[in-house]
């Protein structure tokens, strides 16, 4: 097993910010990886950056009125901060609009094109004759050839789920002008994969039969046995980097060409700033390259990316691609559309210091070989019963009770006692599982071994023996040392903000893994330790909990609307306070401006029951003439209220205008009289 390791996560679109779906199913895992790695002693890169290209970057852009450069800079900072704010330790965060990036790109497609290895074609394309461009299929929409959703996209209907083309819709629209685009001739350069299927069968099929997860391996088996074909390697589109051959003008790297390499070019950013040389990681067969990536990613690093380094020659190929499967929440689908999820960021604000706790979390319902799922609940016993109650619990005794009886210095113990060899199995125990990508397993026999803690205080009852057995005590208390420095630094790479707390509490410095195999004694008798050791794991309330039930409830409710700036129904009322409502028609007679108050206007209403005074907060929608013989509707009944000195009988009805400029609710029919009842 090579000594060096190149891990990679996968590039997450800079379109928006990260969720647990994202956390659970690449970058958390892929963390605890190369933490687990680097305590190997092992020569570790673990790179990342934000993937910028591609059509869901310009769609959203065009959404929010703003350029795609405006849209990656935002989002690349979110998306930045939390992964540093959730502990993910990569050695390399870039983003692949950077210059190094787009060069390395483009001398990889060159010595491709160089070595003949494209194939270049004519096809004919969907072309927005307003627009002046080409289509991507996401820029296309129609009728869906299977349900008849009107609204499907030219390469999926997200109705039905059904893959498609831009040519199976029926009745096919740009979504840049609204037109009826054309068909036009355009030429691009594409990588004939059918060429490559008897290597990919022979290194994947052959050669990792024993090593991969099922999921991955039978998703490859199953494309290959379908057969490959050419795929484009190009696009037209005025978003990406640039193709880099003469008369190739308003061409890009296609973005599943472009995206991969920038775990090469991040590579390199960071080898230089670390005097390292990139080709290590990627060009000797000393290096293990492993990705890590959900399981919508598998083609593309397994068979596309995979093919693009042989077809270029110099690069190794993957150890291993342990792809997860998806993460549901709350027994649904996360969908970033419809803002079912749990957004990471937004996590570190509800709950600040608590990062291990969503760590945990998700670790332990990782959806490793099979969708799974997040509760709230779920996540709320996870800390009370399992992170507090036991871990903590543990932790917790150990400490008060050496610094409450021995001075807050570690006692002397048996240094062969059996109870010490629990700490060897399950450090070796978790090497193995995390070797195997086996990360819920890892999990739990780390828990494993604070349970024994746990039960080992309750059976030997140090806060008792004190009083009668001081030398069982001390015993105990050394034993109980050993655990805690071991689960200190076994935790690390699950519970990284949490090994840090507990190196301060046990006053020790960081072991290499081997050593925590290998070691009886991890702490030696007569050692000092924090004083007043803080609590590891608070309890989480309740109202805690609900308030994000809540939060989730109100997003259901809000994909309800029809109108998505709609706000919220107010409280209920009953039929009974209805009929109390006054509504009627009337006419605003007089208008002037009150004195010192920009907003405001002094309206004379003639209701047909009175002529009556009204206040309202409508002089920047209207001037007073605009006003003056204007029919609304007031509410009648409301009782009098002093506003600037004058009182103001009653209210109209306006609404505000998506300009956000008022409107008066007045009668369909002018004719109607003042004085007419409204309900």
């Amino acid at each position: 097993m090579s000594n060096r390791k190149m891990i990679t996560a996968a590039l997450p679109y800079a379109n928006g910010p990260v969720h647990i779906g994202h956390l659970a199913g690449v970058y958390i895992p892929a963390d605890v990886y190369a933490r687990f790695q680097r305590r190997l002693g092992k020569d570790v890169a673990f790179i990342c950056g934000s993937d910028e290209h591609g059509i869901p970057i310009t769609i959203r852009a065009k959404k929010e009125g703003v350029t795609p450069q405006d849209i990656v800079d935002k989002y690349h900072e979110i998306i930045k901060k939390s992964f540093a704010d959730l502990g993910i330790s990569f050695d390399e965060y870039s983003r692949t609009t950077s210059k190094n990036h787009y060069e390395t790109s483009q001398d990889f497609f060159k010595v491709l094109y160089e070595k003949g290895k494209f194939t270049e074609e004519i096809s004919e394309q969907y072309f927005d004759e307003q627009a002046g461009e080409f289509l991507a299929d996401r820029y296309i929409v129609g009728t869906c050839p299977n349900c008849g959703n009107e609204n499907a996209y030219g390469d999926q209907c997200e109705k039905c789920g059904s893959t498609l083309s831009p040519s199976e819709l029926i009745n096919p629209k740009s979504m840049l002008s609204g037109n009826v685009p054309i068909l036009k001739e355009t030429k691009n350069w594409y990588l004939p994969l059918n060429e490559y299927e008897h290597f990919l069968n022979e290194w994947i099929i052959e050669g990792h039969k024993d090593d991969w997860k099922p999921n991955v391996y039978g998703q490859v088996k199953s494309w290959l046995n379908d057969g490959l074909k050419p795929r484009a390697m190009t696009r037209d589109l005025n978003w990406g980097v640039p193709v880099p051959l003469p008369n190739a003008e308003g061409k890009v790297l296609y973005v599943w060409f472009d995206a991969p390499i920038g775990y090469i070019s991040f590579t390199k950013e960071w080898a230089e700033k670390n005097g390292k040389d990139w080709k290590d990681y990627w060009q000797s067969e000393n290096s293990d390259l492993v990705h890590f990536i959900g399981k919508d990613n598998i083609v593309f690093h397994c068979i596309i990316f995979p093919a693009m380094m042989k077809a270029h020659g110099d690069y190794i190929m993957p150890k291993n691609v342990p792809a997860f499967e998806f993460l549901n929440l709350e027994n649904d689908k996360i969908s970033t559309s419809r803002n079912w999820a749990v957004w990471a960021h937004e996590y570190v604000e509800d709950f600040p210091g608590q990062q291990d706790v969503l760590r945990y979390a998700l670790l332990s319902s990782a959806p490793e070989t099979k969708d799974n799922n997040f509760t709230w609940k779920d996540f709320q016993t996870k800390n009370n019963s399992e992170l507090a109650n036991i871990f903590g619990n543990f932790i917790n005794r150990v400490a008060v009770l050496i610094n409450k009886n021995f001075e807050g210095k570690v006692p002397e113990g048996d240094i062969n006692a059996p109870e010490l060899e629990e700490i060897s199995k399950r450090a070796v125990e978790i090497r193995n599982f995390l070797e195997n990508y086996e990360f819920r397993n890892a999990l739990t026999a780390f828990m494993n071994l604070a349970r024994f803690g746990n039960q080992y205080l309750q059976n030997e009852e140090p806060w008792k023996t004190v009083k009668n057995d001081i030398e069982k005590t001390k015993n105990t208390l050394f034993i109980g040392a050993q655990i805690s420095v071991a689960l200190a630094n076994l935790a690390e790479p699950f519970l990284p903000f949490t090994a840090q707390k507990l190196y301060e509490i046990f006053n020790i410095e960081q072991k290499e893994w081997t050593e925590i195999e290998n070691s009886k004694v991890l702490i030696d008798a007569g050692h000092s330790i924090m004083v007043n050791a803080p609590i590891l794991f608070s309890q989480i309330s309740d109202d805690v909990i609900e308030a994000q039930i809540q939060k989730l409830e109100n997003t259901k409710q809000n994909n309800k609307k029809t109108n998505p700036n709609a706000n919220p129904m107010k409280e209920e009322i009953t039929f009974d306070d209805f009929t109390k409502i006054d509504l009627r028609t009337a006419t605003i007679t007089e208008a002037e401006k009150v004195e010192k108050a920009d907003k405001l206007l002094k309206l004379t209403v003639d209701t047909g029951v009175d002529v009556r005074t009204v206040v309202s907060g409508i002089a920047e929608s209207f001037t007073p003439e605009e006003v003056i013989g204007k029919q609304v509707m007031i509410l009648l009944n409301l009782a009098p209220r002093k506003i600037r000195g004058i009182e103001s009988q009653g209210m109209l009805l306006l609404t505000t205008k998506p300009d956000g400029k008022l409107s008066f609710v007045t009668p369909d029919d002018s004719n109607v009289e003042n004085g007419i009842e409204i309900g």
